[in-house]
């Protein structure tokens, strides 16, 4: 089965051709055997890594190294004169990066939102060539239990991306106010019974606080009036408390806005969202700096003037989808959306 690409073009294509000759057969297995040593299967792998449109000799930004699947693919293209900088914010993460020896690559323990003032730090801005973002948490944070992410397995009421940095989701429930949290619930989780849930969250929580996943869990289950026969009825709300605790749409908001001062002419985004929040973010980022300065029909305006106001920042190159293959190998995979944009010379 074909994987979709984009090829040399910037134009969506179905073939494979747009492989790296060493990746087309044998060797491409080598690699995903390696990812799987660190228990984790990258979403669209190649296609992620291929839309940055790769130049050996280029500097290249993974602003979410996780387990280094698209890192390694990376490296794998550059030249001796290229360079890779990776960002992470979860010190297990920073572990594994720190496991690779390549003088081309350098990993930053942080904030991917904060991309701008590591590429200023190090004298690189306008000289980015290209830009990957895999969005949200990660299927090693998932598995943890220790890590408070998923609902299916008990642990500590954490979910904090950086373990090292700001209020666990326990600490939040137990001091936030009922209408706050009813509101990040209905915001981030598009939960139709956020009131409800809210009410029996602070309940709960007076009368012992939570400080279990399996607790916040049984208590959603508790409050919701009807149930979802293909889905556990705590999903929305760990996933709106997750994205409230890490700040996650503000990170993507800020990463986006840097990337435009940062990224060389002719530098790709390359971002891989997973639920229609962040996608819908990225989506309108890409649209509007694509459409360049909006002028009101029928303002008088100069030339000069015109001129100053810029023109289209980004080239949209398209979006991508797992194929049947990839989802039927990682069910996670599913909602994954990959989106593609260039920076253009305004």
């Amino acid at each position: 089965m074909k994987q979709p690409g984009i090829n040399k073009s910037g134009k969506i294509s179905t073939q494979n051709s747009w492989l790296p000759k060493t990746y087309r057969s044998g060797c491409r297995t080598c690699l995903y055997k390696m990812m799987e040593n660190y228990k984790h299967t990258t979403v669209l792998l190649d296609e992620a890594v291929n839309g940055l449109n790769i130049r050996p000799d280029g500097i290249y930004i993974d602003g979410t190294f996780g387990r280094g699947g698209h890192s390694r693919l990376i490296l794998s293209q550059l030249g001796e004169e290229g360079r890779l900088l990776a960002i992470d914010r979860d010190p297990q993460a920073i572990a594994v990066a720190k496991t690779i020896d390549d003088p081309r690559f350098s990993i930053i323990h942080g904030p991917f939102s904060a991309l701008g003032e590591y590429v200023a730090e190090r004298d690189l801005i306008g000289k980015i060539d290209g830009i990957l973002l895999d969005l949200g948490v990660s299927s090693p944070q998932l598995d943890d239990a220790e890590r408070g992410f998923s609902f299916m397995r008990d642990g500590p009421l954490d979910m904090r991306m950086d373990p090292t940095r700001g209020q666990s989701a326990a600490e939040w429930l137990q001091t936030a106010e009922e209408a706050d949290i009813a509101w990040v619930l209905k915001t981030y989780g598009e939960e139709r019974f956020a009131k409800r849930i809210a009410r029996a969250i602070v309940e709960r929580n007076r009368e012992q606080p939570m400080t279990r996943t399996k607790e916040l869990a049984e208590v959603v289950a508790a409050a919701t009036p009807v149930k979802d026969k293909f889905k556990h009825p705590a999903t929305r709300t760990f996933q709106a408390v997750r994205i409230w605790v890490n700040s996650e749409l503000e990170e993507i908001e800020q990463a986006l806005k840097s990337s435009l001062n940062v990224l060389a002419p002719g530098g790709r985004l390359s971002i891989i969202s997973f639920h229609s929040l962040e996608d819908r973010i990225v989506k309108r980022f890409m649209r509007e700096n694509s459409r360049g300065p909006q002028v009101p029909a029928g303002l008088p305006m100069t030339e000069e003037q015109l001129k100053k106001l810029g023109g289209r920042q980004l080239r949209a190159l398209g979006k991508l989808m797992p194929g049947e293959e990839e989802v039927a190998e990682n069910p996670r995979a599913r909602s994954s959306v990959l989106r593609i944009a260039e920076r253009t010379n305004a």
